[in-house]
């Protein structure tokens, strides 16, 4: 199986750049490597992504909108969302010395928290695709491509 059909975590980055700069020069290549794991149903996310995608656009959205976008963003973009984005569940349980161990690694929050909870929800994936690459190289304990690098 080539690196195409591997599964993969997406970052936030990613979905930030379809839903909301479709002018932005990596549009078209995000929007390819979106198609790509739709249709093969390899892309992963953590629950961090998904509240921090909502926490970006909530700016922009009414309530209505910004619950569709919880709802029915695993449809959308046939990924899997873990761990399970139900609204009744509690954060993730995850270690503090984790968190600032990463974050003495000049890692921000965000990145941390979804680290963390990949390494805990997701450990089965040793893919990550993200515009911020170099933000998750020394942090991600796989390998960090940008979508254009993982569509080649």
């Amino acid at each position: 199986m080539g690196p195409k059909h591997d599964l993969v975590l997406v970052d936030t980055n990613v979905f930030v750049i379809d839903l909301r700069y479709k002018r932005d020069v990596y549009y078209k290549t995000n929007r390819a490597f979106l198609a790509d794991i739709a249709k093969k149903r390899t892309g992963f996310t953590t629950i961090v992504n998904l509240l921090e995608l909502c926490g970006i656009l909530s700016f922009n959205l009414n309530e209505k909108q910004l619950t569709e976008l919880w709802f029915y963003f695993q449809d959308r973009y046939q990924v899997t969302v873990l761990p399970v984005p139900i609204l009744e569940t509690n954060f993730p349980a995850i270690g503090i010395k984790e968190i600032f161990n990463l974050l003495k690694t000049k890692t921000s929050l965000g990145d941390a928290l979804m680290v963390s909870v990949a390494k805990r929800h997701l450990a089965f994936i040793s893919k990550m695709v993200t515009w911020d690459n170099l933000h998750f190289e020394n942090i991600f304990p796989g390998t960090v491509l940008t979508p254009e690098d993982f569509l080649q």
